[in-house]
């Protein structure tokens, strides 16, 4: 699967799930399988109704994750977050509203349909500490070190080179700074049929990393205190939510990813935070 085809794939997916976001039948299925009707076991029961209050409403309709990084990231008012795939703005809003006008909240997203969304949201919502940036997150458009936390939402999971995703999360964080990302992970070996299957790559299913192997790769590209914590596991049931209308034999693989796959919150720091070992040096 060549890393330039994926990201074809992605982009037109993504770009095809913002359109549908502004109609009645909009989606949130994790990037793309819109003919599963989307009370999808991934994307669902995300937010709640005082998060939900705060964005607009289109901003909700187009979430296509599979966690709150934001709620569990613990932003602080004055801080600089990245949202890594930010799609329609829903995570990169409330990151902004936490860190307060002395903060900023960035997101970076590669497709045009989504960015043109974020930005219809982020008028919407009247914040004036959000910039919507256009690039991918294996080349991310910041300088190093000049943000103090990272999150994603489901996306790290369809690059076709997470190593490269991670050094440069690792790059544009301050010493001391923190990523915090949502994404879906496998307890196990992934099944073949769904490696193989694009539809369920873009779905946040097929690109899921071992827990394992998600962690030796945050430690290679330089993250300290790492943790990977299951958020929600999926069931045999859920297992046939997703996979219905991929094109697949459901009954088959269904069996197969029962309590493997799992959304999770991974925590890692980057190393080198200052300590304050004098009265006035943190003044």
């Amino acid at each position: 699967m060549g890393t330039d085809h994926l990201k074809d794939i992605v982009r037109e997916k993504y770009g095809a799930a913002a359109v549908r976001a502004r109609t009645a039948a909009g989606s949130s299925c994790c990037g793309g399988a819109a003919s599963s009707g989307c009370g999808d076991p991934i994307t669902s029961r995300l937010y709640d109704a005082e998060q939900e209050g705060d964005v607009p409403a289109l901003a909700v309709k187009a979430s296509l994750g599979c966690g709150n990084p934001t709620a569990l990231a613990e932003l602080k008012t004055g801080e600089t977050v990245l949202d890594l795939g930010s799609g329609g703005g829903i995570d990169v809003l409330l990151s902004a509203r936490r860190v307060g006008p002395a903060g900023w909240a960035f997101g970076l997203d590669m497709t045009d349909e989504m960015l043109a969304l974020a930005e219809e949201n982020k008028r919407t919502s009247g914040l004036d500490n959000v910039t919507f940036l256009k690039g991918e997150i294996e080349h991310i458009p910041l300088p190093d070190r000049s943000v103090d936390v990272v999150i994603s939402n489901c996306v790290i999971n369809l690059s076709g080179d997470k190593d490269r995703v991670l050094r440069e999360a690792f790059r544009v964080l301050k010493p001391g700074g923190r990523l915090a990302v949502s994404d879906v992970v496998v307890h196990g070996d992934v099944p073949a049929g769904i490696r193989k299957s694009m539809e369920l790559w873009v779905g946040c299913v097929a690109g899921a990393l071992n827990a394992a192997d998600y962690r030796a790769k945050l430690d290679a590209a330089g993250f300290g205190d790492i943790t990977i914590e299951d958020t929600r596991g999926y069931s045999l049931d859920d297992a046939r939510a997703f996979l219905a209308g991929e094109g697949v034999d459901v009954d088959a693989l269904a069996k197969e990813v029962d309590g493997k796959f799992a959304s999770a919150f991974v925590r890692a720091t980057k190393p080198g935070a200052q300590t304050c070992c004098a009265p006035d040096c943190c003044s």
